[in-house]
C-alpha cells in the first residue's frame, strides 16, 4: 500500500536539540491509521453507524533513527495481522527512504464495550489490501 500520511515535521514536536520528541510518533501514527481506513473504504463514523467502535488494545515502538525540525516524514500503513475481533496495524515513519520508527498498534472491534467480530464486509475490505 502507498504512504498513507505525510507533514513536515514542526518546530512544537521537537526537543532542544531539534529531535522529535517520542509521544509524536504515535500522533503521526493515529493520522496515519485514520488514513488507512479511509483509503481501504472504511471511513470514520462506518463503524459507529453500525453500534461498532474500535479501540487499542496494545501498541509498540520501535526506534532506529531520529526525524528532525525540517524534515517530512511519511508513514505507511499495512495490515499486520486479522483475527476475529482484533487486528493488528505496521506502521512505518521515515523521512524519504530513511526508516525513524516502526509502529504495531492491535485495535479490537466492540459493541456496547465488549469485543465483537469484525463484520464480513470490512474483513473483506481490510483483506484486499
Amino acid at each position: 500500500m502507498p504512504a498513507v500520511w505525510s507533514a513536515p515535521v514542526r518546530f512544537v514536536e521537537c526537543d532542544q536539540q531539534g529531535v522529535v520528541f517520542n509521544a509524536h510518533y504515535l500522533t503521526w501514527a493515529d493520522e496515519a491509521v485514520n488514513a488507512w481506513w479511509v483509503a481501504v473504504g472504511v471511513p470514520y463514523g462506518a463503524l459507529t453507524a453500525r453500534g461498532m467502535e474500535y479501540y487499542v488494545k496494545a501498541t509498540a515502538l520501535d526506534w532506529s533513527s531520529s526525524a528532525r525540525h525540517g524534515d517530512t516524514v511519511t508513514v505507511d500503513a499495512e495490515l499486520d495481522r486479522l483475527g476475529r475481533t482484533s487486528l493488528t496495524l505496521a506502521l512505518t515513519v521515515r523521512v524519504d527512504d530513511r526508516v525513524c520508527c516502526t509502529v504495531r498498534t492491535t485495535y479490537v472491534a466492540t459493541a456496547d464495550g465488549r469485543p465483537v467480530p469484525w463484520p464480513e464486509e470490512v474483513r473483506d475490505r481490510v483483506s484486499a489490501r
